[in-house]
């Protein structure tokens, strides 16, 4: 699946066919740093997109892949580095979203808007039983 345009994203482009494990791995991340997260909304936006069984598959492997980057535990600016730690996530999603932001709707959203008010924990049980 890495093609020209991805070169340096190999790993993420890997783990974005698998979508359970990315599934997964997003909300235990996401829980961990959301209170960092300045993107959090255009985030969980981008992965109610992603597995909703309406977007086109080009759109889901766009945002699948961004948000595979986002949960690498490595990448070109490591996470851990106060203030630019997710300067380079934040980028690669807004690249992501930009591509196919005619594809995330109002609903996706709403979901996001209310899955933070609701809180990531129960969030993530939401999406499991979707």
């Amino acid at each position: 699946m890495a093609a020209e345009h991805s070169v340096g994203f190999e790993p993420a482009d890997r783990l974005a066919e698998d979508r359970e494990s990315v599934r997964r791995r997003f909300w235990r991340k996401l829980k961990r740093v959301a209170a960092q997260l300045p993107f959090a909304e255009d985030l969980l936006a981008a992965y109610y997109c992603a597995f909703d069984r309406q977007t086109p598959r080009h759109v889901q492997a766009s945002l699948l892949g961004a948000i595979a980057y986002f949960i690498l535990p490595f990448d070109f600016i490591p996470d851990v580095m106060p203030v630019l730690g997710f300067t380079d996530d934040a980028a690669v999603l807004a690249t992501a979203i930009r591509m196919v932001a005619s594809h995330i709707t109002t609903e996706h959203r709403d979901a996001a808007r209310a899955a933070l008010k609701r809180g990531v924990d129960e969030a993530e049980e939401k999406a499991e039983a979707a």
